[in-house]
């Protein structure tokens, strides 16, 4: 037991003659007081008020000053104007007796045994006496035992009780394991409403979208009779146009014959199938449309510069679940300043610069395999060149030739025959211009030597247009496409790199400033993520930067996100799908009682 450390030597705070302070441990002190208090109230001594447990009776005699010390609610009730401050008898109300007496030793003790057995009780007549410490505690136990069979259960018990962060946990810890949590008991019992938030969830891991289908469909068929009216809501959830036609044919279109909602839902997924890629970038993202954060599951950052212009051999992805960067062992050892553009999951390497050679060679890594392979090369040597994808085509835009000169061609390659055409060439010649594809058009935008302008391509009529120039950037601009627009964010003016961000409506063919970046860069690599623009790197005008931001389109913000492992200028960057296997949600404990936060 710890005692008041009368004995130590005194130190006066004027003179001897004046006085001394009692130098001994607040805590010890403290300490004391408390067991005293509980000693008092274990022998039913100089207690003033006895509360009584309304579920069974049970009493318990205890001093109104502790308990208004621990807790809000007591003070309210015994130092207000309510009618129990005056009162010898109090009854709590839907409280049990056995929770009653452990959270009343809790506030003469500060401790308390917490058991799978009666932390759900304690966690709820906790919350109604505002021991907020207990509280805590009962959420970091139930967090501890989060399991596939208990999950949805926890979440349900923390969104009754206002338990927000074991909310989040529980909530992010079913949507991880949502495969096996489909199949407990815990699942089948939930209400409709319930399971369609968790459906409509952007974090639910279904290894595909059939199996959100059919996990829906065991759930209906548990219950069918009451159940199928929920099918159109439910149905709604689920993103159909992530399934393949022959799947709707055979799986969901008989489940929509006898409902004219759930016949628009198939139609609507038919529909965005019909349409090519290039016209789906000018429809408006739905969540019907959007895939699941684990299916767009991350980023792959390419190449790029570093200090002194040196060469970033290394590859690396985003995992938006981590929020975290990962270098692979791939790398690309021999040439800077390439092309680069993902096309049938393989990445397309073309052209670049190695050992004061501008190299016209193209290669393929195949990101499931890893393996390299060898194309046919271009039919001219270039690097600081732009690549895109149109069509089942890449087009190889612009750059330098051998001799140093800004090249005006621009080469397509035909992944059937595997051969290099000619097209017609663009009216500006541009290095490392922005290229994007947007309505069955390839943009060629802005370049490295302060080139403000625009011009876009017809595959059609093998013909070059040109566009509104951006407003405020001339050059190294990064462009990517979202909801059918065309973004330009940051790039440079007159050398000096900017933070401006520009949107081009090809409907009204105009350029529209947006939310600013958080800083002035140029050379930015960026991509779609799913419904988020994410811009990479580039550099502040004396260094490279291995900064990440991220667009909300919806509330027009910028957001930081992790920064990549090295800094990159002009980094080729790609949404690729499944490269990194999504991990659980990390759960971080809030401090338990004592300040601590458990293992």
């Amino acid at each position: 037991m710890s005692s008041v450390n009368g004995n130590q030597e005194e130190s006066p705070t004027r003179d001897s003659k004046a006085g001394a302070i009692l130098d001994s441990s607040v805590g010890s002190h403290a300490d004391t007081l408390l067991k005293r208090m509980q000693h008092f109230v274990d022998n039913q001594q100089l207690c003033d008020v006895v509360l009584i447990a309304g579920i069974d009776g049970k009493r318990v005699s205890v001093h109104r000053l502790v308990l208004s010390a621990s807790s809000e609610y007591f003070l309210a009730m015994f130092a207000g104007s309510l009618r129990e401050s005056k009162e010898h008898e109090v009854t709590l109300g839907e409280v049990h007796g056995d929770a009653l007496q452990l959270l009343v030793q809790h506030c003469y003790t500060g401790s308390i045994e917490l058991h799978k057995d009666n932390v759900k009780m304690l966690l709820a007549t906790a919350k109604m006496l505002q021991l907020t410490s207990v509280v805590t505690a009962c959420c970091n136990f139930l967090a501890r035992q989060l399991h596939p069979s208990n999950c949805l259960g926890f979440a349900f018990l923390a969104e009754q009780y206002s338990c927000t962060e074991l909310l989040r946990v529980a909530q992010a810890y079913t949507c991880q394991h949502f495969m096996k949590v489909c199949h407990d008991q815990e699942f089948f019992q939930l209400n409709a409403n319930q399971l369609g938030k968790l459906l409509s969830d952007d974090e639910l891991n279904g290894p595909t979208e059939e199996d959100v289908f059919h996990t829906m469909m065991s759930w209906v068929r548990h219950d069918a009779p009451t159940r199928e009216q929920h099918i159109p809501e439910l149905l709604a959830k689920v993103r159909l146009s992530l399934l393949q036609p022959l799947f709707l044919v055979d799986h969901v279109e008989n489940v929509c014959s006898a409902s004219n909602e759930c016949q628009q839902l198939l139609l609507e997924a038919f529909k965005w199938h019909s349409l090519p890629p290039e016209r789906r970038s000018l429809i408006a993202a739905t969540e019907r449309t959007k895939p699941r954060k684990h299916i767009c599951c991350g980023l792959l950052a390419v190449g790029g510069t570093e200090r002194h212009n040196s060469n970033v051999t290394t590859i690396e992805s985003y995992c938006p679940h981590l929020n975290k960067w990962t270098t692979w062992k791939q790398t690309i050892e021999y040439r800077c300043k390439l092309g680069a553009a993902v096309m049938n999951n393989k990445l397309i390497l073309v052209g670049g610069y190695h050992e004061r050679h501008t190299w016209s060679s193209v290669e393929s890594l195949d990101l499931n395999t890893m393996a390299f392979v060898r194309l046919n090369p271009m039919r001219t040597a270039r690097c600081n060149v732009s690549v895109a994808v149109l069509g089942g085509h890449l087009y190889a835009v612009g750059g330098n030739g051998d001799d140093g000169s800004i090249l005006r061609t621009v080469e397509r390659w035909d992944p059937i025959t595997r051969t290099w055409s000619y097209l017609s060439s663009m009216c500006t010649g541009r290095t490392c211009p922005g290229v994007a594809v947007l309505g069955f058009r390839l943009y060629a935008i802005g370049g490295s030597l302060d080139t403000p302008s625009m011009e876009s391509y017809d595959p059609q009529t093998n013909k070059w247009s040109r566009r509104p120039p951006m407003n405020r950037c001339k050059g190294e601009v990064g462009i990517t496409v979202a909801n059918g627009f065309i973004y330009a964010l940051g790039g440079s003016c007159d050398g000096a790199p900017l933070k401006t961000v520009e949107r081009y409506d090809p409907t009204t063919n105009t350029w529209t400033l947006i939310c600013s970046l958080a800083a002035e860069r140029s050379g930015i690599g960026c991509a779609l993520l799913g419904d988020r623009l994410i811009a990479v790197g580039g550099s502040n005008g004396n260094s490279p930067l291995n900064d990440v931001e991220e667009y909300d389109l919806v509330r027009n913000v910028w957001n930081q996100l992790a920064p990549m492992s090295v800094p990159r200028v002009r980094p080729h960057v790609f949404n690729i799908s499944n490269i990194i296997p999504p991990p659980p949600a990390p759960w971080t404990p809030v401090a338990d009682m004592d300040g601590s936060k458990p293992a």
